[in-house]
């Protein structure tokens, strides 16, 4: 039997709405996606979580500020209160499981305030020095610039390499690391890229988009989905 992974999706207007790029990338890595709604009803998502092999979080639009502590900056976008408060209670029942996770861009970003970390609300304003360009105005498949990746840690494991180029389409970007979680990439002006957490078994955040190059054949992200898809696979033996 294929793991089942359950998709996190944007709400808005009372329609949900998921970029194809992430079913098409689970399937072709042997998964059987299915799209979650941002329901608060708890006994519906605990039902949902028991029924999934994993977590795939997915990018969308900018965090409530509110969940770290602050207020909202003048650059904060559009936000989406339900679905931040589901991806948190989901992503808190899959830890608490231990069930793998790939969490992608904003999903990172979500991950690691689930976790008890923070993040910049706009990295351009927030940050010193001189940033890379991290919302790029070129196609989605197509990767910008490098991330350097920590030999020690799960991301090399699936890359095999310490340096690799990646998509970007981000302002916002993650900050203080919680408990039990780490490092593992940064680009070149400093940003963190993506993070794991020590304590569990497969639960990575990336800062990037794989699922927007699996299907231009990248190789490092075909990886990424399928280090995860034989996470989920393990998780349900």
């Amino acid at each position: 039997m294929k793991p089942v992974i359950g998709v996190t999706s944007d709400l808005h207007d009372q329609l949900l709405s998921l970029s194809m790029d992430n079913i098409i990338s689970l399937i072709n890595a042997e998964a059987v996606p299915i799209v979650l709604p941002n329901l608060l009803d708890e006994e519906n998502a605990d039902q949902l979580t028991e029924t999934m092999d994993g977590l795939l979080v997915t990018g969308g639009g900018d965090i409530d500020p509110i969940l770290f502590g602050e207020e909202p900056h003048q650059k904060l976008g559009n936000i989406c209160p339900e679905r931040d408060a589901f991806e948190i209670s989901i992503i808190h029942k899959m830890l608490t499981l231990d069930k793998p996770i790939l969490a992608i861009c904003r999903g990172c970003q979500i991950l690691n305030i689930a976790a008890g970390g923070d993040m910049y609300q706009d990295i351009y304003t927030q940050l010193d020095g001189t940033l890379l360009q991290h919302s790029q105005k070129s196609p989605k498949w197509h990767a910008t610039h490098y991330v350097n990746v920590n030999k020690d840690s799960l991301l090399y494991k699936i890359a095999q390499k310490e340096k690799f180029k990646v998509n970007s389409y981000h302002h916002q970007a993650v900050r203080k690391m919680p408990v039990n979680f780490e490092v593992c990439a940064i680009s070149n002006d400093g940003v963190i890229e993506a993070f794991e957490s020590k304590k569990h078994t497969f639960v990575l955040g990336v800062q990037w988009h794989p699922e927007c190059m699996t299907q231009k054949k990248d190789g490092t992200s075909i990886s990424i989905f399928h280090a995860f898809v034989r996470a989920c696979i393990n998780r349900k033996k």
